[in-house]
């Protein structure tokens, strides 16, 4: 099993869409290992896009992520990093694909609903980022369900 990161950003908060985007994980036969609604602090944002945060399009990333409440989920199922990101699609809206988060429900590159880890090993720094162990739960998800 492998865990991944998907944060709910806040355009997703916004427009109502927490449970339409947790049911499309949970329909593909994901778990929920960790769930919460957090406000992302300017610090924990300039930690998670480190690498984003010299790029003059930074600012405008950190005003969105701390304008409202996000939603951190820790996911987890067979090759979870990968599946997540197929899920997801891709970032440039010339990529949208209708069936993907993004294609069916994202209005601009700026409010494109969700991040995910890009990698089994980002996974991991990404996951502990933002939950504690005694947040992260195991547990066996019937399959009659």
């Amino acid at each position: 099993m492998q865990r991944t990161l998907v944060l709910l950003k806040p355009d997703t908060v916004q427009r109502s869409l927490i449970g339409t985007l947790v049911s499309r994980f949970e329909q593909k036969g994901l778990k929920i290992a960790g769930l919460k609604m957090m406000n992302m602090t300017p610090a924990l944002c300039d930690e998670h896009y480190s690498h984003m945060t010299s790029k003059p399009f930074y600012p405008a990333i950190l005003s969105f992520m701390t304008c409202g409440p996000i939603v951190a989920i820790a996911i987890e199922g067979h090759d979870a990093v990968s599946v997540v990101r197929k899920m997801c699609g891709l970032t440039a809206e010339s990529e949208w694909v209708s069936g993907t988060i993004r294609g069916d429900y994202a209005r601009s590159i700026d409010n494109n609903l969700i991040h995910s880890s890009d990698s089994e090993e980002t996974a991991k720094v990404e996951v502990a980022r933002f939950f504690q162990d005694n947040e992260l739960f195991t547990y066996t998800r019937s399959l009659n369900s």
